[in-house]
């Protein structure tokens, strides 16, 4: 069985490449946005082919919202390690603690919302005039709106109806003082393109994608994994499960799924079978049918 279009992977590593590239021409001080997920690790590793033997010129930035899967932060240091490039951590706990932001308290409490603050402090205390992001456009609708080259206001903020048009792959980077660009060069790639890529390359993940037995709790449709971050509701209780994760992000709003897939191409055949999308599972995309847009209009990634 074939698991993967090699013509068309590597047609969209070529293009991933190119605005990679495109980004270190035009931005003088650019940074490459690292969650610890398989979409910023394609990135990164997109990135070191960029520019191989040289090293990455750009940093990494993490914004650490304190609510991490201990996995994805000893993942992240060991992925820097073995590349050598430099990161860049952005604290959500620093921001609270400075009064810049305000947590949520309660039994659904998520510091996915705040993290903007962050992240907009960050870029501004270190002058990037570019943040490569991992969005795609088949993860969401919001981020189906988005361009390759994505403007941003001197308040961060995005205008989905005043994006640049970009025909023949040509890009507009000119801003004004202040602004910046958010740039998605996964944007025409699909879940199940990473993860053909992934085995086409031999990239190394995270073990929260492959399956494992661990604790969860159902709520609201979503299997939220035990943690110091979640209380039990009235008639809740954790109960051992083996699942994995399609997508990662904090503890309090990353939901599990039901899964035996231990492999890559276990992981893929699952992919091509299901109905429903990898975001589906997180609980912070359920609050209303506009969060993700809301979100970005502020500043989110």
């Amino acid at each position: 069985m074939s698991f993967y279009n090699l013509n068309h992977i590597r047609e969209l590593e070529a293009e991933s490449i190119f605005v990679i590239r495109e980004v270190a021409a035009q931005f003088e001080n650019p940074a490459l946005l690292f969650s610890g997920g398989k979409d910023s690790i394609v990135m990164t590793h997109l990135a070191v082919k960029s520019f191989y033997p040289a090293k990455i010129p750009f940093p990494l930035l993490h914004i650490d919202t304190g609510h991490n899967f201990p996995e994805t932060l000893k993942f992240r240091d060991s992925l820097i390690e073995r590349i050598g490039a430099r990161l860049i951590v952005g604290s959500v706990q620093e921001s609270i603690d400075k009064g810049r932001a305000v947590e949520e308290i309660g039994h659904n409490a998520s510091r996915n919302a705040i993290q903007t603050i962050t992240l907009l402090d960050t870029i501004e205390q270190y002058g990037f005039d570019a943040a490569i992001g991992g969005g795609r456009r088949d993860e969401e609708k919001a981020r189906a709106k988005e361009r390759f080259f994505s403007h941003r206001d001197s308040f961060g903020q995005w205008d989905p109806k005043n994006q640049r048009p970009e025909l023949w792959k040509l890009f507009n980077g000119r801003k004004a003082q202040g602004e910046h660009f958010r740039v998605f060069p996964l944007s025409n790639w699909t879940e199940m393109d990473i993860w053909q890529y992934v085995l086409l390359e031999q990239i190394k993940m995270p073990s929260l994608y492959f399956s494992h037995s661990r604790e969860c709790v159902k709520r609201s449709g979503v299997l939220l994994a035990k943690s110091d971050y979640i209380s039990l509701m009235d008639g809740e209780k954790w109960e051992k499960m083996q699942v994995r994760f399609r997508t990662i992000g904090d503890m309090s709003c990353t939901g599990a799924t039901i899964s035996d897939a231990s492999t890559i191409e276990q992981i893929i055949e699952e992919v091509a079978a299901s109905r429903y999308t990898e975001r589906g599972t997180r609980a912070d995309d359920k609050r209303s049918e506009t969060s993700m847009e809301d979100r970005k209009r502020e500043g989110y990634f």
